[in-house]
């Protein structure tokens, strides 16, 4: 019973992690069009959040498609991928204990 009602609070907070960070990419790259104060605090937050993600994914597979930048979505449907997954996969493993 504990164990089950810590691995289901493990998966909301991973569930909620995960859907913050899709809220910081897409603020990012909406931010990114219109090409803000580099030094402002709030846009080297947002690019601290979000580059070294991007520049892992860039390492891997060329992002870049007729001059628009694809990471965000790329990892985007990463992170939806691992909510949809295994988040609902220790959701049902809570549920089977």
């Amino acid at each position: 019973m504990i164990l089950s009602t810590l691995i289901q609070a493990l998966a909301q907070i991973l569930h909620m992690v995960i859907n913050i960070y899709i809220w910081v990419v897409i603020i990012a790259a909406l931010v990114s069009w219109v090409r803000p104060d580099p030094y402002n605090p709030i846009v080297q937050t947002l690019y601290r959040l979000t580059e070294p993600v991007y520049a892992w994914i860039r390492r891997y597979i060329p992002t870049a498609v007729g001059g628009i930048d694809l990471a965000p979505l790329i990892v985007i449907f990463g992170l939806q991928f691992i909510d949809l997954f295994f988040v609902k996969l220790l959701f049902e493993l809570s549920m089977s204990m």
